[in-house]
């Protein structure tokens, strides 16, 4: 019951109040993005939601389109503007998301969606996760989020599929709001983003 029905209208209703109650700061944040990327405030990319289906995922822009001579993009260090950072740390540029939990692509909690090229590299245990709706948040995000090994993250993940329930939810929903004040776990140590999945 909760699963099937509570929670995805919990979702939508929700990521419908959180969106109106923040969209002063949506905005100011897609202004100042603007400025500093000279254009498009948003990233999008496609990424696999339950089941393996693709979905365009939403998130704010933390870094610019800088090329070197040979026109290949710097690195992340070099790209990722002071604006970017502040909303990275923050976690604000996770508040697109919202219109993928209004739309059904996502959940609050759940498995984090990552990179469709990830899918074959997946082991049978791993490719548990995909069982449910990715989150904007989730188990492994309160338990280290990047600053945490792959393997780690999965079996977290897969932890989640197997107990989720609505205390659960609720617990993760909580320990996030603690994480995101203190700003823990954001990016590994000497780390600007997350490392790639090689299997």
């Amino acid at each position: 019951m909760y699963r099937l029905v509570i929670k995805p209208v919990a979702d939508v209703l929700t990521a419908s109040i959180v969106f109106i109650l923040f969209l002063p700061v949506f905005l100011i944040v897609c202004i100042l993005l603007i400025v500093v990327n000279s254009g498009n405030p948003f990233f999008t990319q496609m990424r696999p939601g339950k089941n393996g289906k693709i979905f365009k995922i939403f998130k704010f822009k933390t870094m610019n389109d800088k090329k070197n001579e040979n026109g290949e993009l710097l690195s992340d260090k070099e790209r990722i503007t002071k604006i970017g950072q502040i909303v990275r740390k923050t976690s604000l540029d996770e508040l697109p998301q919202l219109f993928n939990v209004i739309k059904g692509d996502m959940s609050f909690v759940g498995p984090r969606p990552l990179l469709v090229e990830y899918l074959k590299l997946y082991n049978s245990h791993q490719t548990k996760r995909l069982k449910v709706k990715p989150g904007i948040t989730g188990w492994a995000q309160v338990n280290g989020r990047n600053a945490i090994s792959w393997e780690k993250k999965f079996d977290y993940d897969v932890w989640y599929v197997s107990n989720q329930n609505m205390l659960l939810d609720i617990k993760i929903l909580f320990m996030t709001v603690m994480k995101v004040f203190k700003s823990e776990g954001i990016t590994a140590e000497g780390e600007v983003t997350t490392k790639k999945f090689e299997g």
